[in-house]
C-alpha cells in the first residue's frame, strides 16, 4: 500500500500572473461616478436640510415679530379657538 504513495519531491505550483492595471470599463466608470454623486448628495443633504429648516423657522419668527406677535402668542390663540369650537359641539 505504501507503494502507491508518491515519494518524489513536490513540484512548485505555478502562480497565476498578477492582474495588470487596465482601464476600467465604461460600466465601472459609470458605477464609480454614481457612487460619488450619491455620496455628495448625502453630504449636501445633511448640510442643507438643517439650514433650510432653520431658515424657515427664522423667517416665520421674523415675520411674526414684524407683525408684533410671537409664535407662543399665536399658539395660545389657536388653543383658545380650539377650546371655543369644542364647547360648541
Amino acid at each position: 500500500m505504501t507503494s502507491d504513495a508518491q515519494e518524489e519531491p513536490l513540484r512548485p505550483v505555478a502562480t497565476p500572473p498578477a492582474p495588470t492595471q487596465t482601464k476600467p470599463s465604461a460600466r465601472e466608470q459609470r458605477r464609480r461616478r454614481r457612487r460619488a454623486r450619491h455620496r455628495g448628495e448625502e453630504i449636501l443633504g445633511w448640510i442643507l436640510v438643517p439650514v433650510i429648516l432653520f431658515g424657515i423657522y427664522w423667517g416665520v419668527t421674523a415675520g411674526l415679530e414684524f407683525m408684533g406677535t410671537s409664535p407662543g402668542v399665536v399658539w395660545d390663540q389657536l388653543m383658545q379657538v380650539k377650546a371655543a369650537l369644542e364647547k360648541k359641539v
